[in-house]
């Protein structure tokens, strides 16, 4: 199995803003744009994804659109997703369906997600988010935001939430 390292070079793939390393590997460039409230969109964007043990952790974020995660390589990750009604979600991805895994997970648009490597090593997914993704689709959690909003689950919250996101986040 390729280490990280080969991952990152092989792919092409930069530090990402939520943690992790991304590459965007598709966008509906052939297709008409998709008018959304906040803009015009593609179609369809994807990316590769990769988690390491030295980033992993992808710190709790929000996305308008909608977003299908598919497990390619190495470890299990898991994904908590807080609803807009405060319900928690607590998913595994990977490739052991004797221990609960999914091979692919859809992430509703609206829905607050972080994300963290279960065993250690690294692990490679890709992502297809639609309507395709835009950094002004994204917000950052900021802890005494999300612990406001959702004090059910502050302690998860601040397990996984960048203590200094850029500003602008949420």
């Amino acid at each position: 199995m390729p280490t990280a390292q080969q991952w990152i070079d092989s792919l092409g793939l930069e530090p990402h803003v939520e943690g992790g390393y991304f590459r965007r590997t598709y966008q509906a460039d052939h297709r008409p744009m998709v008018s959304t409230p906040h803009g015009e969109r593609h179609l369809l964007t994807s990316i590769h994804y990769l988690l390491t043990e030295s980033s992993p952790i992808g710190h709790w974020h929000l996305n308008r659109s909608d977003i299908l995660h598919f497990h390619h390589s190495g470890a299990p990750l898991t994904y908590h997703l807080i609803h807009p009604d405060g319900r928690l979600r607590t998913a595994v991805l990977g490739q052991d369906p004797g221990q609960g895994h999914v091979l692919m997970l859809a992430v509703p648009g609206d829905v607050w997600k972080a994300t963290h490597l279960t065993g250690g090593g690294h692990a490679l997914i890709s992502e297809a988010v639609a309507p395709g993704f835009d950094y002004a689709d994204m917000t950052l959690g900021r802890p005494d935001v999300l612990t406001a909003r959702f004090p059910q689950h502050a302690e998860l919250i601040r397990r996984y939430v960048r203590q200094a996101p850029p500003p602008g986040g949420a």
